[in-house]
């Protein structure tokens, strides 16, 4: 195990304990910040009753090594996608890669997918070709969708339209646009990320009214770790690293905003979460 430094123990502030077991449905694990210290990750989130966690993996590379955590970790589950900045990458070879990791049992969904036309590191083309081969790899295996959306919102749901009634279940991770968007994903029955960009009084003030526009049954938590620290955190952290221990506080700052207690939402996402992915009910 990794020692327990200075530099990788959580101070006393934002050592958070759920009042309920919690599912991080979108924490980046594969990152290089956690590969000094990730079992002391794990058990920093399991001490926080964050109890289950899904490694999202973003490309082939990254999906493998998602696979490989969940092996190893009784407690973590994989994603298996490729995000639209890498979608230029798409091939029919990687296409057979996706579609063997999405049969193993340690995978519980297709992505991250979708669309970005905010930085557009691949074409628009290019992002939907590689958006529209992965919604088919969903329908072949029968998981639920985990989606990506960045300034693409209208033709997100003119795609998603389409292939609706093929598709079993899709969540629009990290969720951070306006009402009307959100609506739109709403009437396609697709399921909500909330991320601690709620938390940040710069940009996430306007999603604030809208979390209880999302019904309990629709909304999920997230940390997107290491990325999107909650600014209005009680104490600092050193280095700036978000990890899945920290996920109690974006329910705490949800759970104001829709004016029910934490316990209530925090039971209520994780039951969502281990439908929609298919989890264990004990986790």
């Amino acid at each position: 195990m990794a020692s327990s430094t200075a530099d990788n123990v959580l101070p006393k502030a934002l050592q958070f304990h759920s009042a309920s077991p919690l599912v991080d449905i979108g924490a980046n694990l594969t990152h290089e910040s956690f590969d000094r210290d990730l079992e002391d990750v794990i058990a920093r989130a399991q001490a926080a009753k964050v109890n289950t966690l899904i490694v999202t993996g973003t490309d082939l590379a990254h999906a493998e090594q998602a696979v490989e955590l969940a092996k190893q970790y009784p407690s973590v589950y994989a994603t298996a996608g490729v995000h639209p900045h890498d979608a230029s990458g798409w091939s029919v070879e990687l296409a057979h890669k996706m579609k063997a990791l999405h049969a193993l049992p340690q995978v519980v969904a297709v992505g991250e997918c979708g669309l970005d036309f905010n930085r557009n590191f691949s074409t628009p083309a290019e992002q939907e070709h590689a958006f529209e081969a992965q919604l088919a790899l969903a329908v072949e295996s029968g998981l639920p969708l985990f989606l990506h959306e960045r300034d693409a919102g209208v033709r997100m749901r003119e795609i998603l339209t389409a292939w609706r009634d093929d598709i079993r279940d899709a969540v629009i991770h990290c969720f951070t646009a306006d009402r009307d968007t959100l609506h739109g994903y709403l009437d396609l029955d697709m399921h909500i990320g909330l991320t601690g960009w709620i938390c940040d009084e710069r940009r996430g003030h306007h999603l604030r009214p809208l979390v209880n526009d999302i019904p309990l049954e629709r909304l999920m938590v997230e940390t997107d770790c290491p990325y999107l620290l909650p600014r209005n955190l009680p104490a600092k952290l050193k280095g700036r690293r978000h990890e899945p221990a920290l996920l109690p506080w974006i329910v705490k700052e949800i759970a104001q905003w829709r004016g029910i207690s934490e316990a209530k939402l925090g039971s209520a996402t994780t039951r969502t979460a281990q439908r929609f992915f298919r989890l264990p009910t004990e986790s």
